[in-house]
């Protein structure tokens, strides 16, 4: 049977798939990055993983596979197909491309970023499926974005499109790796939210998702924490829908896992904030944490299906 590799590479692990034709899961497997033991070595467990992966097409599915795609964190340049810096995962100019392609037999390999491979798999097979324009926002770690049109996502002219996290909500506020004060992400990611109910609660342990917990109990020190993220998130968000006009604004990442706690009280805060903009839909990603696997395997199917288009390149920071 046809099929492509999948590779969605993490901060602490891997997760990839033989994906289909048809975008159907045909096998999934996990691996720990293994990041403890430097970047050559996560180098060397990506491509023994996509080995491993070749082998077992050729064994259970008939054939080797036809491509790869591989999604990965940090600044990417996609044209050169290399992985030009990853804080998380310790990285510089790494030729991920040539790599894989020489370890798989000189397959075609697709790389792109994360999170945009993520918005890429929402918008074509997820939440945003049908929509000409989305905006995929997960609130994670950090806080980045996926700006979609037409079946594809946007880089920009420098590949840093979509960086929603680095807008200012809160000029002058708290400092942000990233050199500004008062970026989103420094209120409204799921490590702003854990940091900021550990402090209201006073236990070191605690997390956005005790958080959530909390407000749901209606605890009124969680309820303040949990509001305040969603102010500043519906700041840049309407900032965001005011520059883009999506049809549908797709969120996702681990905050989102809070369900109706997170979405009602924050669809309810745009619906404030928006004047002359039209409201998009918001609604929670579909694909949890497959999207990524998946939008490296339509990565890969793309290289296949149109051979002659030039990939354009795509980079984003994450640390």
């Amino acid at each position: 049977m046809r099929h492509v590799i999948a590779l969605d590479v993490g901060g602490t692990g891997m997760k990839a798939a033989l994906v289909g034709s048809e975008g159907e899961l045909l096998h999934r497997a996990r691996r720990a990055t293994g990041r403890q033991r430097g970047p050559d070595a996560v180098v060397d467990a990506i491509l023994d993983f996509a080995a491993e992966l070749r082998a077992y097409g050729e064994h259970h599915l008939g054939e080797s596979a036809a491509a790869a795609g591989v999604a990965v964190p940090g600044i990417v340049d996609a044209g050169r197909g290399v992985a030009v810096y990853s804080a998380n995962l310790g990285w510089r100019d790494v030729p991920m491309r040539r790599l894989l392609g020489d370890r798989l037999g000189g397959v075609p390999v697709a790389l792109g970023h994360d999170v945009r491979t993520g918005g890429l798999a929402e918008g074509r097979i997820g939440a945003g499926q049908g929509a000409d324009r989305f905006l995929f926002v997960p609130l994670g770690t950090g806080i980045a974005g996926a700006i979609g049109i037409d079946g594809g996502v946007e880089a920009g002219a420098h590949g840093f499109a979509g960086e929603i996290g680095h807008v200012v909500v809160r000029p002058g506020g708290t400092p942000c790796p990233c050199g500004q004060h008062g970026c989103l992400e420094r209120y409204a990611s799921a490590a702003a939210v854990s940091q900021a109910w550990a402090e209201a609660c006073g236990d070191p342990a605690a997390d956005a998702a005790d958080c959530a917990k909390a407000v749901e109990s209606g605890d009124a020190r969680a309820r303040e924490v949990w509001q305040d993220a969603i102010d500043a998130l519906a700041d840049g968000l309407v900032t965001a829908l005011t520059l883009l006009d999506p049809r549908t604004l797709i969120i996702g990442g681990g905050l989102a896992e809070a369900g109706e706690t997170l979405f009602t009280p924050l669809r309810a805060a745009v619906e404030r904030r928006v004047t002359f903009q039209k409201l998009p839909s918001l609604v929670p990603a579909a694909l949890g944490d497959t999207a990524g696997c998946l939008g490296a395997g339509l990565l890969a199917w793309d290289l296949l299906n149109q051979p002659t288009t030039a990939s354009r390149p795509t980079s984003e920071v994450t640390t």
